[in-house]
């Protein structure tokens, strides 16, 4: 039965207080989807977090009559991301409204989706998926699926329309439960160089270099993370995509493991290879992940960019200089920035963003390639 107007409204604003209260993410991402499940009831959830640069998968997570169901996540990767329907996650990200039901879009006919016919139906006896993507201010931080069976009444245009009212909140949810994170975990290292798999035109791993099996260990598992499988699948389907010229985006995505540490994923297609694809898992560099954490802080463009000087070591007047204004409004805007981070100071704010994997190894040797020498990468 839909929600009465007050009990959505009632809904929308918890979401929105659980938005604001600065929890960890596993915390707001649970007592969120409790409480939309009491305006839009499903049978089960499925949430992933994503990369806002690229919108490929970071983490998965699962509730109701979906978790501790992993066995298909690889599977659900390659369909994801590696085809195009109007209701795919990729294409919602894009979309004037962030929120679509398959039952609804399609009149009835929920075959006419890839997804439902090929995986969800067969998989799990799902017969309609309301979707709904998490966009804040030009960036996409995730997305969210809920699912009925085939004796509960489809998802209506009413449950479409409250759900999509809720994409800026969860947005904001998911960008400060990151933030959350940064902050209070301890950082494990992790050892040597990059990782290699190459997966072949049957989708199984053909060739997989030393060490690459700790790597994908390090991505998570469980109800944290989902399998490790499904975000190297979502790599690769994306990889076959830029193949075949459907996208121009470079499929890459940067992932914390639930040890603290920032890995980068990339995958690109073999030539001539015949569908294999090639992909690389490493430690990410500072570049790679600064952009990532100053979107999350929520900044304004202009203060954006003072961050960025900051990062560079640059002072108030060199900053000022740079940008053509005052040093009082490089000032003022750095006010804002400490706030938005929650620090006092600019070290804090650059050991905030450089997070602990980073900072301690500041001023040591580095390797021929640029990078920290490997001797030095698990020592603290």
């Amino acid at each position: 039965m839909p929600a009465t107007a007050v009990l959505a409204e009632r809904v929308r604003r918890d979401v929105d207080v659980l938005s604001r209260a600065g929890l960890d993410l596993e915390t707001f991402l649970a007592e969120a989807v409790d409480s939309v499940g009491r305006a839009v009831p499903s049978v089960g959830v499925c949430l992933g977090t994503h990369d806002p640069a690229t919108f490929l998968l970071t983490s998965a997570r699962k509730y109701g009559a979906l978790a501790d169901t992993n066995t298909h996540d690889h599977e659900f990767g390659l369909i994801e991301y590696g085809t195009v329907e109007p209701t795919a996650f990729g294409e919602l990200a894009r979309a004037a409204v962030p929120a679509a039901g398959v039952h609804a879009l399609t009149g009835g006919d929920v075959e006419r989706s890839g997804r439902m016919s090929r995986f969800m139906k067969p998989n799990f006896g799902f017969a309609d998926e309301l979707r709904l993507v998490f966009r804040e201010a030009g960036a996409a931080w995730g997305a969210m699926a809920l699912f009925r069976g085939p004796e509960d009444a489809p998802f209506g245009t009413a449950e479409i329309e409250f759900m999509a009212s809720l994409t800026e909140v969860f947005a904001r949810g998911v960008r400060t439960g990151m933030l959350c994170r940064l902050s209070s975990s301890e950082v494990v290292p992790v050892a040597g160089g990059p990782a290699v798999l190459i997966v072949g035109a049957d989708d199984t791993v053909r060739q997989m270099s030393l060490g690459a099996e700790v790597r994908l260990m390090e991505l998570g598992t469980g109800d944290v993370h989902g399998d490790p499988a499904g975000m190297v699948s979502a790599l690769v389907g994306a990889a076959r995509r830029l193949a075949r010229g459907e996208t121009s985006v470079q499929p890459r995505s940067r992932i914390r493991t639930a040890g603290g540490t920032w890995l980068v994923l990339h995958a690109a297609p073999l030539s001539g290879a015949g569908g294999d694809v090639v992909v690389t898992i490493e430690e990410a560099r500072p570049p790679e992940i600064v952009p990532l954490v100053v979107a999350a802080f929520d900044l304004t463009p202009r203060e954006r960019d003072v961050t960025q000087l900051v990062l560079q070591g640059l002072d108030t007047k060199e900053i000022a200089a740079s940008l053509h204004v005052s040093p009082w409004t490089v000032q003022d805007h750095l006010k804002t920035v400490f706030l938005k981070a929650d620090v006092r100071s600019r070290r804090e704010l650059i050991s905030r963003v450089y997070f602990e994997q980073y900072v301690p190894r500041m001023g040591e040797e580095l390797s021929p390639s640029g990078w920290f020498a490997p001797a030095l990468t698990s020592s603290r």
